[in-house]
């Protein structure tokens, strides 16, 4: 899948990106959970996608690394689509 290819609210079987920016995590916390969490921005040949990062995410990707998510989905916030992991995607760092 490409990040042309993205639509909110849909689930992403594979997907290969470089990481090109990376935000200072912070905290949250809320009646269900709390931990960290971290905005980046990953591209690839057909674009660019906000990518949130969670938890033990956030020390895992860096600036410049190709990540591959799989079983990601895409949600929408303020009308720009992010991507995450969801509840049963992986992330993984590749060479």
């Amino acid at each position: 899948m490409n990040v042309k290819d993205l639509k909110p609210r849909a689930a992403v079987d594979e997907i290969i990106l470089t990481i090109v920016s990376k935000a200072e995590p912070r905290e949250f916390a809320t009646e269900k959970a709390s931990g960290k969490v971290c905005n980046c921005a990953g591209k690839d040949d057909t674009g660019e996608v906000k990518l949130t990062l969670w938890n033990e995410q956030i020390d895992a990707v860096n600036e410049g690394d190709k990540i591959k998510i799989q079983n990601g989905w895409v949600t929408e916030f303020r009308g720009e689509k992010q991507l995450g992991t969801g509840r049963n995607g992986t992330i993984e760092v590749i060479h």
